[in-house]
């Protein structure tokens, strides 16, 4: 019988490939490059949600926008709910304290309200797989001492303000990791009541001020 002869073709294959030269492999971007990227994307979305009243209270103002959907975005939170949550007063961005919680809870973490009142409020919260609770407790006094209670805002709404309060202070305590750098509610920050600034009120002027003749 005649044998035919059949090659080796996983060799032939083999060689083949190997004398093939290889191309150098793509680098990969950087962070920093990724997030050159996601800035220019939020930019462009920034110039248009700065014209409507969504903006709030950094409507007009694209370049502010495009900070807190940035800020939102390193906490996981979409540009419309950034925007809802996160304020810039005086410069300094800060969390609303109903999205602190809600950042740490989804991280895992428990917070409980215990006792809520004009007076006192008391919360805990503790780290996810911890048993250990921490207390947090905020009162009228307290606030007192350090002067709070003389601004506006207290005034207005001194149980909201306590558990703000509390909720920044035991936020830090369990979970400041989640916080990324806005360690403080926006109720903290002096001259705010969620995130709106309080103005000064102007003088009002009586109706003999108003009628004076200031040449005479």
């Amino acid at each position: 019988m005649t044998e035919i002869a059949i090659p080796d073709e996983p060799n032939e294959i083999a060689t083949a490939t190997e004398s093939t030269p290889r191309l150098p492999a793509a680098p990969e971007p950087s962070a920093l490059l990724l997030w050159a990227q996601e800035a220019r994307q939020a930019a462009a979305v920034a110039q248009s949600i700065a014209k409507t009243s969504f903006a709030g209270q950094l409507r007009d103002k694209p370049e502010e926008v495009t900070a807190v959907i940035l800020a939102g975005s390193e906490l996981g939170l979409k540009p419309m709910a950034a925007l809802k949550s996160i304020d810039v007063i005086q410069g300094t961005p800060a969390l609303r304290a109903h999205a602190m919680r809600a950042l740490v809870l989804a991280a895992g973490h428990e917070i409980e309200l215990i006792e809520s009142s004009p007076e006192n409020c008391l919360m805990r919260g503790r780290r996810k797989g911890s048993e250990r609770w921490q207390e947090v407790e905020w009162t009228l006094q307290r606030a007192a001492q350090m002067k709070l209670t003389e601004k506006p805002e207290w005034k207005k709404q001194p149980q909201t303000m306590l558990i703000a309060r509390a909720t920044g202070e035991l936020c830090r305590l369990i979970a400041a990791d989640v916080l990324h750098g806005m360690p403080y509610a926006a109720e903290e920050i002096e001259g705010t009541v969620h995130a709106e600034v309080v103005p000064d009120r102007p003088k009002r002027l009586s109706i003999a001020e108003l009628t004076s003749d200031e040449t005479a």
